[in-house]
């Protein structure tokens, strides 16, 4: 994500921060980095759509520590609802997890010679707009902590997850991009359009799973139409090194 803060407050339909948000040029996002999430939050004069930092890998309001969070950065979108990691956040605490675009490794075809290595590809909207992943987010209460101490609570987001399209799922225009996916990896990160983002965003609880996983059926069902209009461009492994971290990343071999 290497938006400004500004850019993507607009792009949102967001309310400006009272504070100041530290949203710093990321090229080369790792689980446990800090993210941008977007969500909706009911006042007295209607839902108000904000933008927070969050730490990427959910850590719920139960663990004992931050060390969960490192094995949650994803949530398979078929257990979402019964999974005691993310049952109570997809019912209340839904969130967008906005970025410019993802990488993902290739693996070699089969029969290629051993050590063949995996080929790194950025996939991104054509038109360079941004993506709004379904996502969750929880807050968390570090015990070690006392009550007054500013740092005691930390914000934690996940990103939903689902089976990347089959060849021919495509419904026009998109189908090669829908190809690509389907050979790129197993499984997609879930996109939202304009209009789910919004139902997804709505801070309303659900009263029950079934409820829950009627709003993540909603996002799976148009997310193969929203990444149809992506476009995937092989770049070079230095991205497999969260060090390298420049605009240099996203640049096609």
């Amino acid at each position: 994500m290497a938006r400004a803060l500004g850019d993507l407050v607009a792009d949102a339909g967001a309310v400006e921060p009272k504070e100041e948000l530290a949203l710093r040029p990321n090229w080369n996002v790792a689980p446990t980095s800090e993210v941008p999430i977007v969500l909706d939050r009911a006042t007295e004069t209607g839902d108000r759509r904000e933008i927070h930092v969050a730490r990427w890998g959910l850590v719920p309001p139960w663990a004992k520590d931050t060390a969960v969070g490192s094995r949650a950065f994803n949530a398979r979108s078929e257990t979402v609802s019964t999974k005691p990691t993310f049952r109570a956040a997809v019912k209340a605490r839904r969130a967008a997890i906005p970025a410019d675009g993802y990488y993902e490794w290739l693996k070699p075809p089969a029969g290629a010679p051993k050590g063949t290595p995996k080929r790194p590809f950025f996939v991104r909207p054509a038109d360079g707009s941004l993506i709004y992943f379904a996502g969750l987010y929880e807050w968390w209460k570090d015990p070690e902590r006392a009550d007054d101490d500013p740092a005691r609570w930390l914000l934690s987001c996940t990103i939903l997850t689902g089976p990347s399209p089959e060849t021919g799922t495509g419904t026009g225009t998109g189908d090669t991009t829908l190809e690509q996916l389907a050979g790129l990896h197993d499984r997609l990160p879930l996109p939202m359009d304009r209009d789910t983002m919004d139902t997804w965003l709505n801070p309303e609880k659900q009263a029950s799973a079934d409820e829950a996983e009627t709003l993540v059926e909603q996002v799976r069902n148009q997310a193969y139409q929203t990444a149809s209009a992506w476009t995937l461009t092989e770049v070079g492994t230095a991205v497999g090194n969260v060090r390298n971290n420049g605009p240099e990343l996203v640049q096609g071999l």
